[in-house]
């Protein structure tokens, strides 16, 4: 806890805090172009069977999430097809993260059902969450918050750029 109580700015997120919610899965449908505006902001790369999003509310900078078109939320149920571009789509995207941004190491993986963790249970995403030396600091263990140093879609555009690179 600091004792000037100075404010910690995420200016980005009240335009959520704001709107009305959207019911159904902010997964779905993301092959398409014209999906709301925000989504369409982060989606870093399209595949024809899964895509890369930016997640809005990241542990880290450039956390990534790789989902699969197809509304299923069990890994079980992937068509090997699916299954197999997930997976080399996750690779894609930590060699594009490493290029990018240099991280030490990574959390990757899947929070499969509510009890694990999973905020969307009920549409498959993989993490890919780039991790530094010292990234976890006071700010997550006293107060369970997380301090990201640069707008998402200023990462969004970064990630996208470097996609096109690799």
């Amino acid at each position: 806890m600091t004792t000037d109580n100075r404010p910690l700015w995420a200016p980005w997120r009240i335009e959520f805090i704001r709107s009305e919610k959207e019911s159904g899965c902010f997964l779905c449908d993301n092959h398409k172009e014209g999906n709301s505006p925000l989504e369409d902001e982060l989606i870093v790369a399209r595949y024809s069977l899964c895509f890369v999003i930016l997640n809005r509310y990241p542990y880290n900078s450039g956390h990534l999430l790789v989902a699969p078109y197809r509304h299923v939320g069990d890994i079980a149920l992937l068509e090997k097809e699916e299954l197999y571009q997930v997976m080399d789509v996750c690779v894609d995207a930590k060699n594009v993260l490493q290029k990018l941004m240099s991280p030490a190491a990574y959390n990757i993986g899947f929070n499969l059902g509510a009890a694990a963790g999973a905020g969307v249970a009920e549409h498959l995403h993989m993490h890919i969450v780039p991790r530094w030396n010292g990234d976890t600091n006071f700010m997550s263990v006293l107060s369970d918050t997380r301090v990201v140093p640069e707008a998402l879609v200023k990462t969004a555009e970064l990630i996208r750029g470097a996609w096109k690179k690799s």
